[in-house]
């Protein structure tokens, strides 16, 4: 076989000529793909919010966890962790108050009339 370029003779099994160094086949050495860097995943800004509600307003809190947890199984966007904590934290502050009034209502119902 001859090299298409300088025509000097090569071996079969050659995929670059010696004396030239060109391609001997186009099924040479496939060109490196450069490939972007992975964009970082976006946070559902609704996950932060329920979040930080979850805090001060619990049902609140709770009402846009559920909805940011949804949208980021969806969307594939990151905050799914917020919003679960968001959740978690709704649900037990709102335990917690309604332990506390039950307690109250019925320590305020043992009380001693005046």
């Amino acid at each position: 076989m001859y090299c298409k370029k300088c025509g000097k003779e090569i071996d079969e099994t050659a995929t670059f000529c010696p004396a030239c160094g060109a391609p001997v086949s186009d099924r040479s050495v496939e060109p490196v793909k450069e490939t972007a860097p992975a964009a970082p995943v976006r946070t559902n800004q609704l996950a932060i919010v329920g979040f930080v509600l979850s805090f001060f307003v619990a049902l609140a809190g709770l009402i846009c966890s559920i909805i940011a947890r949804k949208q980021c199984r969806e969307n594939g966007e990151g905050g799914a962790g917020f919003a679960l904590a968001g959740i978690i934290i709704s649900i037990a502050e709102i335990v917690l108050v309604l332990f506390y009034v039950v307690i109250f209502v019925v320590v305020v119902a043992h009380l001693p009339m005046a």
